[in-house]
């Protein structure tokens, strides 16, 4: 009698990620609109880039914490955390008379995306075999794209009809159905444990960070990755939030549009995701991640230089499976570059990489925009990107070695 095969996805991480892709609906019905609804609270152009550029201090303050109490506690208790902050958040874009205090629910956002994105990430690299990680996350991310499929169509038609606040409404109702989730997980895992877990202390966050100082200083893998990772976070920084100014101001998209856009985009992830992933399995995580920001690169371009909804579509699908191509790709390499004991950390530390530098990077992309031309700062972005590919493709390549788990020796102390 032939052994069943154990199932791709076991049961803890479909319904862990049930919570992402609920709570994520909400993320993207607000988030293309975000800039839209700090404008219409009253922010001008340059308010609008010193709004984006604080909101960033948050992150780099929380994210590298969010993953090593990840590690510290474990991954679920990190998410059940940060969805208690997330829904403060949201309740807070709710009630905010002006653009000011939106600040504050981007505080809350910030310890929810610091704390659930790398704890998340972590736990489906424990729960899937080296082999296959890399389908795994195309799997896990290709069903999470659902959120993209309804979310942002569902955001954009709320808030065109009915106004931002409504829409911020439904939004919060969702994050708290996913909250309720993983506070219930989260009591059931730590009920389930047969000794106590292990307390965070100030010396296992010290400890966890020089293992991290090691690897990045190392030269290797790692090295690489923060690099490439940093100077796409600080360009990309430049414009993330000018995308939808760009197309509501300039190109004359509906929010409505922008919401068709983003689920036309998520579509054309999830068709590609799981290819994304095996790609990544049988040829190596640089193949799908340069090829996917060859894609990206592509979109921006097209985006910059068409007018209609039918061109920008073909923009977005580009978009779409770029992404699908270089996600998973991305997130199999970190988890295999790195030791287990510190994958919440190094998450982390790839969500924000060089965040310092990134901080004023928002501000500048408006300078850009209100100096020279709205299209002049998502150009610098395309041209970093095809800079930094040379380099992806030489340097990330992974040490042949019997224990692929772990990276070469460094006199930091070992991270896990």
């Amino acid at each position: 009698m032939t052994e069943k095969k154990a199932p791709m996805l076991t049961n803890t991480l479909l319904i862990l990620l049930f919570s992402m892709i609920v709570a994520n609906i909400g993320g993207q019905m607000y988030g293309p609109l975000l800039p839209l609804y700090v404008q219409e609270l009253g922010a001008d152009m340059n308010q609008i880039g010193i709004f984006f550029t604080l909101s960033m201090v948050a992150p780099l303050l929380f994210q590298i914490l969010g993953g090593w109490l990840s590690d510290a506690i474990g991954r679920v208790q990190a998410m059940a955390i940060g969805s208690v902050a997330g829904l403060a958040g949201y309740l807070m874009f709710v009630l905010a008379p002006s653009w000011q205090w939106l600040l504050l629910a981007m505080v809350g956002m910030a310890v929810a995306t610091s704390f659930v994105g790398p704890s998340f990430q972590a736990f489906v690299a424990e729960e899937s075999p080296e082999e296959s990680r890399g389908k795994v996350f195309g799997i896990v991310q290709g069903l999470f794209l659902i959120v993209g499929v309804i979310g942002a169509p569902l955001g954009g038609y709320l808030a065109d009809n009915y106004g931002f606040r409504l829409m911020f409404g439904v939004a919060a109702g969702l994050y708290g159905l996913a909250t309720i989730i993983r506070l219930f997980m989260a009591r059931k895992i730590r009920l389930a444990q047969s000794a106590p877990g292990e307390k965070p202390t100030f010396a296992h966050l010290k400890t966890s960070i020089a293992s991290i100082v090691g690897l990045l200083t190392a030269g290797g893998v790692v090295t690489w990755i923060f690099l490439s990772d940093g100077v796409g976070d600080v360009t990309f920084s430049m414009v993330g939030n000018l995308f939808p100014l760009y197309l509501n101001n300039i190109v004359g998209i509906s929010m409505t549009e922008l919401g068709i856009l983003g689920a036309v985009s998520s579509v054309a992830s999830m068709v590609f995701m799981m290819a994304g992933g095996a790609l990544s399995d049988k040829y190596g995580e640089r193949v799908g991640i340069v090829i996917g920001n060859l894609l990206v690169g592509g979109a921006i371009f097209i985006m910059l230089n068409v007018q209609t909804l039918a061109l920008l579509s073909v923009a977005w699908i580009l978009l779409g499976i770029g992404q699908a191509l270089f996600g998973p790709a991305y997130s199999s390499l970190i988890s295999k570059a790195v030791p287990q004991k510190l994958r919440g950390t190094a998450f982390g530390l790839f969500s924000t990489s060089l965040g310092i530098i990134s901080l004023p990077a928002p501000y500048l992309g408006v300078l850009l925009w209100e100096t020279f031309n709205p299209k002049v700062p998502f150009y610098i972005p395309l041209i970093a990107m095809m800079l930094m590919l040379p380099v992806v493709w030489i340097k990330f390549r992974l040490p042949k070695a019997p224990d692929a788990e772990e990276p070469v020796p460094v006199a930091a102390p070992v991270e896990g």
